[in-house]
């Protein structure tokens, strides 16, 4: 099975606390949101770049200009959606009484 969501990698298995990793570097939280924003930015980048070819008359056509608008569009909403769930555990988090 495919993974739906390509510019998000997979979250890897926690290791227990006290082992030593000897396999390929683990991703933590802040480096799976970068990587994230990364992909985020380079198909805004990409979105950019097609559409100025378009515009250019580089010989671009309108169909996968408009697939790499809404591909960054999508992307950009999904990264603002999961922005917003951050922020809201944060938010639900400094409300809890220690």
């Amino acid at each position: 099975m495919t993974n739906p969501i390509s510019g998000f990698p997979a979250l890897p298995a926690s290791t227990p606390a006290g082992s030593t990793a000897t396999g390929p570097r683990k991703w933590g939280f802040e480096e799976t949101l970068r990587g994230a924003m990364d992909d985020v930015q380079q198909l805004q980048s990409a979105a950019d770049t097609k559409t100025a070819a378009l515009l250019e008359g580089n010989g671009m056509d309108v169909h996968s200009a408009m697939i790499a608008v809404e591909k960054a569009d999508l992307s950009f909403q999904l990264m603002m959606q999961v922005r917003n769930k951050i922020v809201s555990a944060y938010q639900e988090i400094s409300r809890m009484q220690f």
